[in-house]
């Protein structure tokens, strides 16, 4: 599919995409004779993996270094084996902490913004004028 399609079943823009590209995090799996970039559904599942990524606030660098580690844990044709494995699992781990402290900082913001809003609507609610 072309990138249009891909930024409509993503929800990122033209931009954010060759973006991704430019940096490594994503390689269009072939481009058409006219040089149009062209991607797979793994494309499509491997930019939404990113997508998720944003909102936790992980650095290129770190997508970059996360997306390695999957794609080495998941080769097919040649699988890490023993200190490898070992190690890559560990760094997983790692981002797996990270994500489930941020995930909780966004829980306890997402808390806080609920409770002003609700504080809001009370105030607004008995500022309205009688008989209104």
């Amino acid at each position: 599919m072309q990138i249009g399609e891909v930024a409509e079943r993503t929800g990122l823009s033209l931009r954010t995409i060759r973006h991704y590209e430019e940096v490594g995090l994503v390689t269009p799996s072939a481009r058409s004779k006219g040089g149009f970039r062209l991607y797979t559904e793994s494309d499509v599942q491997r930019l939404m993996v990113i997508r998720r990524m944003k909102p936790l606030d992980f650095s290129l660098e770190e997508m970059r270094d996360l997306l390695e580690i999957t794609d080495r844990l998941g080769a097919a044709d040649d699988p890490p084996a023993g200190e490898e494995l070992q190690r890559l699992r560990e760094r997983l781990d790692s981002y797996r902490k990270v994500v489930d402290a941020r995930c909780e900082t966004l829980r306890a913001r997402l808390e806080m913004a609920e409770d002003f809003a609700s504080t809001l609507r009370r105030r607004l609610g008995s500022a309205a004028p009688a008989g209104g």
